[in-house]
């Protein structure tokens, strides 16, 4: 499920948010890479603060239709392969996207990547959440764990 939105401003001109409110429908990170690209496109690259904006302006939009969304954090296409370096203070530099883009914005939380064990990025959505250091958990990101359902 999720509306294909077409702007003409960004390198990626379309964008398809896809929510499942039901918890058995929702995905790990390489499912959901293999659903955008079967659909043919790829799990979302942020690539600046611009993109960033309008990516939460259609959350808002979605979460103000009354379509249901609650709290549910939702893939990106950011994620480090190989656990080599993974402790280190090196590992924030280990992210890359998975369309292969070179982008270096990120938005993480506050004291995230906590690197580890967690290796794939979710965009934080959690509006009922008491908010933490970092303030409300809304869009920034997260890593976690790659089979974690979002």
């Amino acid at each position: 499920s999720g509306q294909k939105v077409c702007y003409g401003a960004f390198k990626h001109s379309c964008y398809k948010l896809a929510y499942f409110q039901d918890l058995s429908r929702r995905v790990g990170f390489q499912e959901a890479r293999q659903a955008c690209e079967i659909d043919g496109g790829a799990l979302l690259s942020l690539e600046s603060e611009a993109e960033q904006q309008l990516i939460e302006n259609m959350l808002q939009n979605l979460t103000k239709s009354g379509s249901g969304v609650s709290d549910g954090d939702f893939w990106i296409g950011l994620w480090r392969s190989g656990d080599g370096l993974a402790t280190s203070s090196a590992c924030p530099d280990l992210y890359q996207w998975a369309d292969g883009s070179m982008s270096p914005f990120r938005n993480w939380y506050t004291d995230e990547p906590s690197c580890g064990s967690e290796a794939c990025v979710v965009m934080y959505h959690q509006p009922t959440a008491n908010p933490g250091l970092g303030g409300p958990y809304l869009y920034q990101w997260n890593d976690d764990r790659c089979n974690m359902k979002h």
